[in-house]
């Protein structure tokens, strides 16, 4: 959850409050473009996802934004990917998390940034545009939430667990059998209601206390992950493979990601890993 606080020092999320706005308003501009019937260019890549004007255009805009105010370099879902594994450092870029979410018309979707250091994301940000608020992870201190329309700053604090456990899962989950497997182990366990949404808006819910579990069984890439699960370590939570083993980033030949458990905290992720282990005894 998060509380009313003043507004931050940090020169970083400071100077990128003013970004992320804009971001997040051309987001909402193509948005409304798209759900109002306008012409709107959508292509599909060689995996066949789709990709659109708007993905292209927050690409551009905040390419050239970090290209002016870091050294460092980007790797983005919609830029070059050459050279990347000579990076020590770098920032990594969804530009639009949740293109599905996006041309369904559900306002689910994210943009994601995060500063890579030696493997470990050290700094994060999560906007969703729809609701116009971004979520900071600095590199010290607990996440902060900023309301773009109030102009107002939130900080996370962890509150009390609620009776219910609350698992978050992607909107084409019903379609895939591992998480009707998953949710029957579960429910060996204790009892849930799910969540569901797309992109890394589960994230942003498991810091508001809507989600406690997130388990993810199909593909994902580094930038899908990346922020959120810096997000989730600094609140005591995290993001693991299915050896319980936290991601790190830009290290393989291959940017795709293996399934994951996200929890919010500890006793989450036990319970977690109780399910995950019924459900592959049952295999």
């Amino acid at each position: 959850m998060f509380k009313a606080t003043t507004a931050p020092q940090d020169p970083m999320i400071l100077q990128f409050v003013p970004i992320l706005t804009q971001a997040c308003e051309i987001l909402r501009e193509e948005y409304q473009q798209y759900c109002s019937g306008a012409a709107f260019d959508i292509e599909r890549k060689k995996d066949d996802s789709p990709v659109t004007q708007a993905d292209y255009r927050v690409n551009t805009f905040l390419t050239q934004v970090l290209a002016e105010i870091s050294d460092l370099p980007l790797l983005s879902e919609e830029g070059k990917q050459e050279d990347r594994q000579a990076w020590s450092a770098f920032w990594l870029l969804d530009p639009l998390d949740g293109t599905k979410e996006f041309l369904y018309q559900r306002p689910e979707f994210t943009i994601n940034l995060s500063l890579v250091k030696d493997n470990l994301t050290t700094f994060a940000i999560l906007a969703i545009p729809a609701q116009q608020l971004i979520y900071f992870c600095p590199e010290q201190g607990m996440p902060l939430k900023y309301d773009i329309q109030q102009d107002c700053w939130h900080e996370y604090f962890s509150a009390s667990q609620q009776d219910t456990v609350h698992i978050g899962l992607s909107q084409s989950s019903q379609k895939k059998p591992k998480y009707a497997a998953y949710l029957e182990s579960l429910a060996k366990f204790t009892e849930f209601e799910e969540f569901k949404a797309g992109s890394a808006y589960k994230f942003c819910m498991i810091l508001e206390d809507q989600v406690d579990i997130y388990p993810r069984f199909h593909p994902t890439c580094e930038w899908d992950t990346s922020a959120g699960q810096c997000l989730l370590e600094r609140i005591g939570g995290g993001l693991v493979d299915f050896k319980g083993r936290p991601f790190s980033y830009n290290q393989r030949e291959t940017l795709l990601n293996s399934g994951f458990i996200a929890y919010k905290t500890k006793e989450m992720k036990i319970l977690a890993f109780k399910a995950l282990a019924d459900m592959q005894g049952c295999d």
